[in-house]
């Protein structure tokens, strides 16, 4: 199958069944792979469209609409875009990256709700708090947190991406302040070292607090860090050793916000373009590696163990991985993020419409500028519903 297209789905439906008769894996795991090879498929029904014009009969199946699925993010991303425009501020934004160390990767993978919430927990407090302190900016802040849990290699690698803006509310509501060390040619938002520092100590004091609360479980291969006298010996490595923490630099502006929170949220672990071959029982797919000067390479893995690391990845049934805080919280949207607004000249009427007036059809026409109800095959003639094909139960499982 080398010169084909390559899916995920397509390695799912190939050694899926032979993967789930071997390995015991968690409910989660099961019904994601069972979403991934039913995709598109006459598994799970569809409808017959015919061209009003040239006759021409096409036959499209349903999508699973699962969110660890690559090929069904596309318009749920684009929806949340839409939305996410009208909230954008005309100032400089930030990307910031916290990361926790290696170490923790195993006690993450069997403790993810735990750690997640914990990595949540510390990356916004880092940043409000810090946002609140008047030695930097004094003001409330605003910021859009994304989990994601994996490498380019699709090991696991827990880490949250945060969009800042640059500057925040004042708290009487007065004015937007913007960051102490900011210029007007230079923008500037807090130093990543303060910024790494905080949430070493944050992530450790809840990571310890879970602890002694017995929120965490210890089994398989991170047994033995359940003793009281490991897990202080673990607490004592991870508070000497620097953790890695990115402030990038600002986007360019609005648009640029847009695009960039485009190729970081509704991401899965491995998009398909990023596969090249399946053959032999053997995947092989394109990965940066980051340690050697971002070099593109490919990387061949055994089907299991591609199976197996992509799995990884699979988040607890309804985790949400992209959380608001600040002004962009729930609850202050309708005050201070409206305050920010008028006290910085934004107008309204100029933001874009809700994304739930779209349906599917107008989306993709206002995205591509391709309506997919025009014929295909004439260019001239409409596709109609001619009748809904039901689920095929033989299909794959």
């Amino acid at each position: 199958m080398g010169d084909s297209k390559i899916e995920v789905g397509d390695i799912f439906r190939s050694y899926g069944p032979a993967y789930r008769m071997q390995y015991k894996l968690r409910t989660a795991a099961l019904k994601v792979m069972s979403a991934l090879e039913k995709c598109r498929t006459s598994a799970l029904g569809g409808h017959v469209d015919v061209c009003d014009t040239c006759g021409v009969v096409r036959n499209s199946y349903n999508s699973c609409r699962n969110r660890h699925c690559p090929k069904c993010q596309g318009l749920a991303r684009e929806r949340w875009l839409l939305a996410r425009k009208q909230e954008l501020l005309p100032v400089s934004y930030f990307h910031v990256v916290f990361t926790i160390p290696d170490v923790l990767n195993r006690l993450a993978l069997v403790n993810q709700q735990v750690v997640y919430d914990i990595l949540f927990k510390a990356a916004s407090e880092t940043l409000l708090d810090l946002g609140r302190d008047p030695h930097h900016i004094g003001a409330e802040i605003g910021l859009i947190a994304i989990l994601h849990t994996w490498g380019q290699n699709l090991m696991d690698h827990p880490h949250v991406h945060c969009i800042v803006a640059g500057g925040g509310l004042s708290s009487d509501g007065r004015r937007w302040i913007f960051p102490r060390k900011a210029k007007p040619d230079k923008p500037f938002f807090i130093h990543v070292n303060v910024l790494s520092d905080l949430f070493k100590q944050k992530f450790l004091h809840y990571l310890n607090q879970a602890y002694k609360n017995g929120e965490l479980k210890f089994v398989g291969e991170i047994q033995s860090l359940g003793s009281p006298q490991a897990f202080q010996r673990l607490m004592d490595k991870l508070y000497s050793i620097k953790w890695v923490s990115y402030c990038k630099r600002p986007f360019g502006g609005p648009k640029q916000v847009i695009e960039y929170l485009g190729r970081y949220t509704h991401r899965v672990a491995i998009s398909n373009y990023r596969i090249q071959t399946m053959e032999a029982g053997k995947v092989t797919f394109k990965w940066r590696d980051y340690r050697d000067n971002n070099q593109e390479k490919l990387l061949t893995l055994e089907a299991f163990e591609f199976m197996r690391r992509f799995l990884l990845h699979v988040l607890p049934k309804g985790y949400c991985k992209i959380r608001y805080y600040g002004l962009l919280s729930s609850r202050h949207k309708s005050s201070k993020l409206k305050r920010s607004k008028e006290i910085l000249c934004v107008c309204n009427h100029e933001a874009a419409p809700a994304a739930p007036s779209f349906n599917w059809a107008d989306l993709l026409f206002q995205l591509t500028g391709k309506d997919p109800r025009s014929c295909p095959e004439c260019g001239q003639g409409r596709m109609v519903r001619l009748k809904m094909l039901p689920a095929v139960s033989h299909a794959p499982p």
